[in-house]
């Protein structure tokens, strides 16, 4: 999806209605700069009010031994000739710029102030007083000594020994107070410490359960490949000893020929010995399995198989720590399961011998490792030579993988057949099929029932239904005020539709009507809409307010429940199964959720993206997305960082370009392949593989 400027639209935000200066100022009629403060800020008088009226209320202290000029209590009280009281240099101060009294406006210069000896005894017996109410024991302790108070040795003994009992006491209770909370934090460390411990514990217990599977899996492999190596072997010796039957009766007659019975025994005797040293032989060969990969570092003794083998695991220690994570948290899962249902299947021993946490891990170890980058394998130009835009924003397979479509700002929907882009090398790719549309095109879906029809959403917020065959709209629907981003066809109920705008609605339509059939307002921008793929009542909603919202329609009064989790507007969301979600947003990452359980999973990290739409695609184990960095990256589902990655113009012309000019704008896998079509908003269309 892309934006009407020449590079591309960004992400919508949430709307908001900030208040403006020029608003405050219109409210205020546009006075004085005073009158556009907000309410809620008191003036400077109104400051001053309050210090006059909190002042005598908290200090007790009567109006007249405040000082008119600075509203604090009078030091150095002077007396005017007028009879009014002010500090000294609040007076003096005042009178070197004006002649006046601050309190009458009588003429006054510094000739008729005098100092005001009666007020300033009254004021210091008041701060006396004042003192003494709100001193401490030991404040009043201090003045006493300090004014002179008599006291015997007597007495100052008693208090000394007082003094020293009330500080042994405070010491004591100090000390154990600390101890206390030494005490407490020990403890707490302790029992963090013994759950980390019962938490390695266990872990270790599954890892050592699983390597006591995996070496007793490897044994049968070898024993089994040993008996394959001992069946031809036999079948060639019984091949010769037939051969060799008709010479023996030639020289000793027909005697030993009346005897199978004998040659049977000999038979198997012959091959229970042989299936005996093939076992003793491949129980030796397990023991030594180890040595040999600390040796040689080979999972196999064949060296055509080294090579593979290094690579793989070189790609496991690269990402060892997210497999780690990955296997633990399978195990804590399924050992979960266990406590709860001992009865089900899943509790049982699996496949193999394998737990159903170690299956799985193994499924995704060995998906995870079988790919390191992804290879172009075709690349086609999406522009021409008359229109200079050729941002893709939306590239989707149709529903048999044969067929794909292209949609952007060139206004243009075009039908690729996809055996032909990948198997023909031609400089430029034609189209099997084309229509024209009267805006920009944001997204595109087809439908998941009838081949030749596909949806698509404009800049208009027009929303179109066509026929791919007679390059005809079916159905055009008209009710969003604002930009359509997306639009998607549910797969349970071919005929009906989603879409979502900027206008914050989200809408259903039926291709058997012409009207919208529900309708559901939201508070932000609408950037992504999807259909649950094992539900028509279900639907994902991504916006701008940061949040997925996934509604029941039959009930849309509210949301079945809000994601939480992304800092940004969440720009795409996809199904990877009927309960997995997938998310991308602008604060560059893609998260993972379960809608059954209301969970997240995991949060991916290793692209660039923070205003574009840059594409998402899923499968049942990758996700794919773009980058502002003009890359594609692959992330299996089970490991937070990239599997594999691919930048466009690598080895292309736009290498001479800076990589900031351009960006990743649409990606879509092909079903459950590793294949993917990916889009830049150069208009360049590749074909990626994911490779060893």
């Amino acid at each position: 999806m892309i934006g009407s400027s020449s590079v591309g639209t960004n992400v919508p935000t949430v709307k908001s209605d900030p208040i403006m200066i020029t608003d405050i100022e219109e409210e205020g009629g546009g006075a004085e700069p005073g009158s556009a403060l907000p309410p809620s800020i008191p003036e400077p008088t109104q400051v001053q009010n309050q210090v006059e009226v909190v002042i005598p209320n908290t200090m007790e202290i009567d109006r007249d031994f405040l000082c008119p000029i600075c509203m604090q209590i009078i030091k150095d009280a002077f007396l005017t000739s007028c009879g009014h009281s002010f500090c000294y240099m609040c007076i003096v101060t005042h009178l070197e710029n004006k002649s006046n009294c601050p309190s009458c406006a009588h003429y006054l210069t510094t000739n008729h102030i005098h100092p005001n000896f009666i007020l300033n005894k009254l004021m210091m017996k008041t701060s006396a007083r004042q003192i003494a109410k709100t001193a401490t024991p030991f404040e009043q302790l201090r003045q006493a000594l300090q004014q002179g108070c008599e006291v015997s040795v007597k007495e100052l003994d008693i208090l000394l020994s007082m003094l020293a009992e009330k500080k042994r006491k405070m010491e004591q209770e100090e000390a154990e107070t600390n101890l206390q909370i030494m005490h407490d934090f020990l403890q707490c460390l302790k029992k963090q410490k013994l759950e980390e411990l019962n938490g390695i514990q266990a872990e270790l217990r599954y890892i050592k359960e699983d390597i006591n599977v995996v070496e007793r899996q490897r044994i049968e492999l070898y024993r089994a490949q040993e008996r394959y190596a001992v069946k031809p072997k036999m079948l060639t010796e019984d091949t010769s000893t037939k051969k060799a039957w008709p010479s023996l009766v030639d020289k000793h007659g027909s005697g030993i020929m009346s005897s199978p019975n004998v040659q049977g025994q000999c038979r198997m005797a012959s091959g229970s010995l042989q299936d005996r040293r093939a076992d003793a032989k491949a129980l030796r060969s397990s023991q030594m399995l180890q040595r040999k990969d600390a040796c040689s570092g080979s999972d196999s003794p064949h060296n055509t198989q080294s090579g593979v083998s290094a690579a793989r695991k070189r790609r496991i220690h690269a990402q060892f720590n997210e497999l780690q994570e990955c296997y633990l948290q399978k195990r804590r899962q399924r050992d979960r399961q266990a406590h709860k249902q001992e009865e089900r299947d899943t509790t049982a021993v699996s496949r193999e011998g394998f737990s159903a946490g170690l299956e799985d891990f193994q499924s995704v170890l060995s998906s995870f490792t079988r790919y390191s980058r992804l290879r172009v394998i075709a690349e086609l130009r999406h522009g021409d030579l008359f229109h200079a835009a050729n941002i893709v924003s939306s590239i989707e397979f149709d529903r048999d993988d044969e067929l794909f479509a292209t949609a952007g700002v060139s206004r243009r929907i075009k039908v690729f057949e996809f055996n032909s882009v990948v198997n023909e090398s031609a400089d430029v790719q034609c189209p099997v099929v084309e229509m024209s549309t009267r805006s920009k095109l944001s997204c595109l879906s087809w439908n998941k029932y009838t081949k030749n029809h596909l949806a698509s959403s404009d800049y208009e917020g027009i929303v179109t239904v066509w026929d791919v065959n007679t390059r005809q709209s079916v159905m055009e629907y008209e009710e969003h005020e604002k930009r359509a981003w997306s639009v998607d066809f549910s797969k349970i109920e071919p005929s009906m539709l989603v879409s979502g705008s900027d206008d914050c609605k989200v809408k259903i339509w039926c291709t058997k009507q012409e009207a919208s059939v529900l309708n559901i307002d939201m508070k932000a921008n609408i950037c992504s809409v999807k259909y649950n793929p094992g539900s028509s009542f279900h639907v994902a909603v991504g916006s701008a307010d940061h949040h997925i919202h996934y509604y029941d329609l039959r009930n849309i009064s509210q949301p079945i429940h809000v994601f939480s989790g992304h800092r940004k507007a969440v720009s795409y969301v996809k199904f990877l199964s009927n309960n997995e979600l997938a998310s991308a947003s602008t604060d560059s990452t893609l998260r993972l959720w379960d809608v059954k359980e209301n969970i997240p999973l995991r949060t991916y990290r290793g692209h660039t993206n923070e205003k574009n739409f840059v594409g998402l695609s899923v499968n049942s184990e990758y996700l794919a997305c773009g980058s502002e960095t003009n890359e594609v990256f692959a992330y299996h589902k089970d490991i937070s960082k990239p599997a594999a990655w691919h930048r466009f113009g690598a080895d292309s012309e736009e290498a001479e370009d800076d990589p900031r000019s351009y960006f990743i704008s649409a990606v879509c896998w092909k079903s459950d392949s590793p294949t993917m079509l990916t889009a830049n908003s150069r208009g360049t269309i590749k074909v990626l593989v994911l490779a060893a």
